[in-house]
This record gives C-alpha cells, sequence and structure tokens, in this order.
C-alpha cells in the first residue's frame, strides 16, 4: 500500500496510530506530499480529486479517501480492533470520531483564514465562528471525558488528534487549563506508543 501525506497533518496521523495499531504500519509506503487549499498536487490529484490527504492507494488499486474512509479499511484489513461492529459502542465511537474531526476541521479554517488568506481580506466573523465550534467540541469533551477509560477506538483516536493539533497550532490557547479531565485523559492517552510515536512536530 502506497499513503500520499503530511507529517503535520492531524488526519494524517489519525491514519498513522490505526496503521500502527493494526500492526500494518510496516506494509505501507509514505508519500511525502505537501498540499493546501491553494497548492494542488496534481500526483495526489491523480488518485483523489479532492487532491488531499491522506490518500491511500491500495494493493489491489483502489484509492481511499478521506481519514475516515482510510482507517475503517485498515481496521478491516486488520481485524476489527477499534470500529466497534455494532449497537452502542458502535454509535459512540463513530459520534466521537466526529467530534474530533469536527473540531480540527474549525480549528483548520481559522489557521488557514489567518495564515493563507492575504490580510486585507481576512473575515473576523469568520474565523470567531469557527472558534465558537472548537470551544463548543472542547466543552463536549470535557464533558464526556470521565467515561473515556483506558481503551482504545476510533472515536478517541480522533479526539486525541484534535487535541494534539490543538497543542501544535494553538499552544497559546492553553485549553487544558480549562478542561482540566480532558487534559487529564489526554496526558494518559498520549503516553500510548502508537500516539506517542506520531505526535507532531516542526
Amino acid at each position: 500500500m502506497k499513503l500520499y501525506y503530511s507529517p503535520t497533518s492531524p488526519y494524517v496521523r489519525k491514519v498513522s496510530i490505526v496503521a500502527i495499531e493494526t500492526g500494518l504500519a510496516d506494509k505501507i509506503e509514505r508519500i511525502n506530499k505537501t498540499v493546501s487549499p491553494v497548492a494542488r498536487d496534481e500526483l495526489v490529484a491523480a488518485s483523489n480529486p479532492l487532491a488531499k490527504v491522506p490518500t491511500l492507494l491500495t494493493d489491489d488499486g483502489m484509492a481511499l479517501y478521506d481519514s475516515r474512509v482510510i482507517c475503517e479499511y485498515l481496521d478491516a484489513l486488520g481485524g476489527g480492533k477499534l470500529f466497534p461492529a455494532s449497537g452502542a459502542a458502535r454509535w459512540t465511537a463513530l459520534t466521537r470520531q466526529s467530534l474530533g474531526d469536527g473540531l480540527l476541521d474549525a480549528a483548520l479554517l481559522v489557521r488557514y483564514e489567518g495564515f493563507l488568506r492575504p490580510e486585507p481580506v481576512r473575515w473576523a466573523d469568520w474565523s470567531q465562528g469557527q472558534m465558537k465550534k472548537v470551544i463548543g467540541s472542547l466543552e463536549e469533551i470535557e464533558r464526556q471525558a470521565a467515561s473515556f477509560g483506558d481503551g482504545i477506538d476510533i472515536g478517541l483516536i480522533s479526539i486525541a488528534c484534535a487535541l494534539g493539533y490543538l497543542d501544535f497550532r494553538y499552544a497559546d490557547m492553553k485549553w487544558q487549563d480549562s478542561y482540566k479531565t480532558a487534559a487529564a485523559w489526554a496526558a494518559k492517552f498520549n503516553e500510548r506508543a502508537s500516539v506517542k510515536s506520531t505526535l507532531p512536530v516542526g
């Protein structure tokens, strides 16, 4: 398998954690590609019309995207450890995945607005609206964190990657000061080998 990736992408990090947890990391060739909303990579676009990472090329010729699809594919290939098969546990894990991914989506949009968009045309109300989603997500994660336990599934991986992205790109926010239960869970979860080894750097 081949994975188009960026080393700082939190969505790629989700895939990397799942690959490690399922024992498939050594079976994936990683191809570093720089992509952004204003820098389309035609090699990635040849397999994924959205031209985004992560994109996985499977051994049987499929191109899979986005991170949710790739993670579920790898988990199925690796024995189905991280996606509960049915019932309340499945819907809880999938909803927590949406919570983590939604936090990431909003945080990335704020970063793009402040980092990529020229200053004269930046829209403060847009950024503030997205940050309200970030705060709302943090409040919900805090509310649920006591029930996360010591296990691992796709929902908890997604939330950990979202919180890790805040640590990486929004360090001045110091979210841990206001969401102490979530912070304590994240600190413990980050000690897991698959999570610790994929912390973003740069």
